[in-house]
């Protein structure tokens, strides 16, 4: 499994967007699988569930993402991939779960106000 953990500030539904379409539009076979959103408060929470195939692997991956903000506080993201094991009991093939996540990376960069919350929070 590899995963990235956020904090960003931005606009919730937004972000919602930018994931879905461009997650779906990364690949002919990414597809979003499920998506449940809740609310309680002020405190907002969406989770996506994307799969797509791995020629490398051959093998469907997973990408999980979770969006959580509580009132005017900045969104919390998490994104969780996994499926790119070849074995049983060990995980030692992974490079479709690391290429998934990296298209993830992509998709949030491809907007500067995030691109640089991201690279400032790196440095």
């Amino acid at each position: 499994m590899s995963k990235i953990e956020k904090t960003l500030v931005y606009d919730f539904d937004k972000l919602l967007t930018l994931i879905e379409e461009g997650v779906v539009n990364t690949s002919k076979t990414a597809t979003l699988e499920e998506a449940t959103d809740f609310q309680s408060g002020n405190a907002r929470c969406s989770i996506r569930v994307f799969e797509r195939y791995s020629l490398t692997g051959s093998n469907r991956l997973s990408l999980s993402v979770t969006l959580f903000r509580n009132g005017d506080e900045p969104i919390h993201l998490s994104a969780i991939t996994s499926g790119g094991a070849e074995t049983v009991f060990f995980s030692y093939n992974t490079f479709g779960e690391i290429k998934f996540l990296d298209k993830f990376t992509e998709i949030l960069c491809s907007d500067p106000q995030i691109g640089n919350q991201l690279k400032d929070s790196t440095e």
